[in-house]
């Protein structure tokens, strides 16, 4: 800033050294332009001859008398040596000085600015610029720098995109999907239920007939061919038993009460404990086959729903061995080919698959 203010004053006194010399140079001429007039007596008295003399009083004279004429100057003696061009006026010399000045005025701004401009490159620019910052340069470093720049926007902007794209089109997919395979699950839960009550029907409908036409009966008689064998012993040998409470404790170390009903453990099997509560009936009169240490009605339950599941039973999940149950078990027997005791015994558990 400093440079600034010291250039301008230089150019300020220069411009006003420069407007007072051309001042004085243009009065100086205009004094040797302004013509001298003798008067009409110096003119006319002047001898041939006078010389020195004359001269000096010719101009003595004339000082007094002197005025600005438009005449023709004189054209002889020194002032006129040599011929003045036409332009040598007041007013030519005026506007070449304004001319001058204009130059020199314009020079100054134009030295001024180049000054301010260099001084702003110089602020402006790092004080050790690499060779490499050329315009080609900064166009490559630029197009680099888009680039990378556009590439992540549109990375990010493609990403957005296409994940609500993919999960709009997943979301329907995924529900047609799911639509299909809810209905095909449906379908399929549907048909085996149908097709398991209907086959329960039909079979027990059909066994049943078959079986009542090939007189399969509930029977408490096994005491024939079909029960021999280690399986059927219980079976062979199992004949009611009375006795009182005291006797059942002392002889029977498990006694257990289900169903309404006292039962005793014995050699793997339940037996009906008769005696044990005067007042007490059974349903069946027979032992039941036992595994896992489960109670007797735990163990009906058990085949009860194997048998409906195979389509031969479609009564009560209860746990009591009635009739509808006997029933389901003889025909599942005679379905299988095993010995019909129309009650649980280890061969029938084991074809159920439950021991």
């Amino acid at each position: 800033m400093k440079s600034i203010l010291y250039s301008v004053c230089i150019g300020s006194v220069a411009l006003a050294l420069t407007a007072v010399g051309a001042q004085a140079a243009t009065e100086r001429r205009t004094e040797r332009a302004k013509p001298q007039q003798r008067t009409a007596k110096v003119q006319a008295a002047r001898p041939t001859n006078t010389g020195r003399t004359m001269s000096a009083h010719r101009n003595v004279s004339a000082a007094q008398y002197r005025q600005r004429s438009y005449g023709k100057p004189r054209t002889s003696s020194a002032i006129n040596r040599a011929a003045r061009p036409a332009s040598a006026t007041p007013a030519t010399a005026r506007e070449r000085n304004l001319a001058r000045n204009d130059r020199m005025r314009e020079r100054n701004s134009q030295r001024n600015q180049e000054f301010r401009a260099r001084r702003d490159v110089a602020v402006k620019t790092p004080a050790a610029r690499p060779a490499s910052t050329t315009l080609a340069t900064a166009r490559e470093r630029n197009l680099a720098v888009n680039r990378d720049r556009n590439i992540a926007v549109n990375r990010t902007r493609n990403f957005d995109a296409n994940r609500e794209r993919n999960v709009a089109v997943n979301r329907t997919r995924n529900a047609d999907v799911n639509r299909f395979r809810n209905a095909n699950e449906f379908r399929g839960r549907n048909n085996a239920a149908i097709n398991r009550n209907r086959n329960f029907a039909i079979n027990r409908t059909g066994n049943a007939a078959y079986y009542r036409g090939g007189n399969v009966r509930i029977t408490n008689n096994w005491r024939g061919d079909a029960f021999r064998g280690q399986r059927y012993a219980a079976f062979r040998n199992y004949h009611s038993q009375w006795h009182d409470r005291s006797w059942w404790r002392s002889h029977c170390d498990r006694i257990v009460f289900v169903n309404n009903g006292w039962y005793y453990w014995n050699a793997g099997y339940w037996f009906p404990a008769w005696g044990y509560a005067p007042s007490v009936t059974y349903v069946y009169d027979g032992p039941i086959y036992a595994y896992n240490g489960l109670s007797p009605d735990q163990v009906t339950v058990n085949v009860q729903e194997q048998l409906a599941r195979a389509g031969y039973y479609d009564g009560p999940i209860d746990g009591i061995l009635g009739s509808m149950t006997r029933e389901a078990i003889a025909a599942y027997q005679a379905d299988n080919g095993l010995a019909i005791t129309s009650a649980i015994d280890e061969p029938t558990l084991a074809t159920l698959g439950l021991v």
